[in-house]
């Protein structure tokens, strides 16, 4: 079974690459320098660059391939990738591509609280993102997930960012409930989707097994590694204030829209996608672990 990643320099993207060290699995990305990351790791055969603006070049890149896994899309918008172009668009070039190039199956990794009818900008270009993915006359597998703990996750780079110092400024106090789920987990997922009858035109809601507060995280990891932490609460009146003025003056990136995300709880239960899936599911303490370990 030939799959193609698109997104693939992302930690999903490695975890699948890692899972499977063969050349079945192809990564496909936007940059040179992402490229040339990926190839000094994967190997230069199981690396493609291509445009998302170019259908020819992504049909070439699909040609022979049974699944397309995509990843990329943004929750943070900069210039040149605004959700609608990065979440919306980029998943409408390849599922054209995809299915020009005939393959059999789709998988679309996608984020718990997608709603086309949302009035959040990141939410909403998730659920158009999935609706696009289910009217592509392609077998689909749809798979929604949270926050993503575990090697090079960004959730992980934040939390040795907030054991780094004896303050860690938490948003709500770190009241907001997460259910991380490790990254690992994630690829396996993905690529048991990939199976054209696994899954088949469904939309599986895939979290980890513990819902806990942010601060409980930043506190289970502290003990991991020895430290004392104090948590300091940083209200979301005035994050939100703070960042509305940066939007008025015309600053883009870390947005209200991008807040709201980050400030909802979180609470999925992960048994029916896990069985579906053929998955057990990380402990949360393994997540932690992996990902402020050395």
């Amino acid at each position: 079974m030939r799959v193609v990643v698109t997104g693939a320099n992302g930690a999903v993207g490695r975890a699948i690459l890692r899972a499977v060290p063969r050349p079945e699995i192809v990564a496909v990305v936007r940059s040179e320098r992402a490229a040339a990351e990926l190839r000094a790791d994967v190997g230069e055969a199981r690396v493609t660059r291509v445009s998302y603006d170019d259908a020819a070049s992504l049909a070439a890149a699909f040609d022979g391939a049974s699944a397309v896994v995509h990843l990329a899309g943004v929750l943070v918008e900069r210039p040149g990738a605004t959700y609608d172009e990065a979440n919306v668009e980029t998943t409408r070039r390849v599922a054209e591509a995809a299915k020009h190039a005939g393959v059999a199956k789709f998988v679309l990794v996608s984020a718990v609280g997608a709603d086309a009818r949302s009035t959040n900008g990141y939410w909403r270009s998730k659920g158009e993102a999935e609706a696009i993915v289910r009217t592509c006359g392609i077998s689909y597998t749809i798979l929604r997930v949270p926050v993503l703990l575990g090697r090079g996750t960004e959730a992980a780079a934040a939390l040795r960012r907030r054991l780094g110092g004896r303050f860690a400024a938490l948003l709500r106090g770190g009241r907001t409930l997460q259910q991380p789920l490790a990254v690992a987990d994630a690829a396996r997922a993905t690529l048991a989707a990939c199976a054209g009858g696994t899954a088949a035109r469904r939309t599986l809601q895939l979290a980890g097994p513990t819902a806990i507060p942010d601060r409980a995280i930043v506190e289970r990891a502290a003990r991991l590694v020895g430290r004392r932490v104090r948590i300091i609460a940083v209200p979301v009146w005035s994050a939100r204030l703070a960042l509305a003025t940066a939007h008025r003056a015309g600053r883009r990136g870390f947005s209200v829209d991008a807040l709201e995300v980050l400030t909802t709880d979180t609470r999925v239960d992960p048994a029916p996608a896990a069985r579906e899936l053929g998955l057990a599911l990380t402990p949360l303490d393994d997540m932690i672990r992996e990902s402020v370990g050395p």
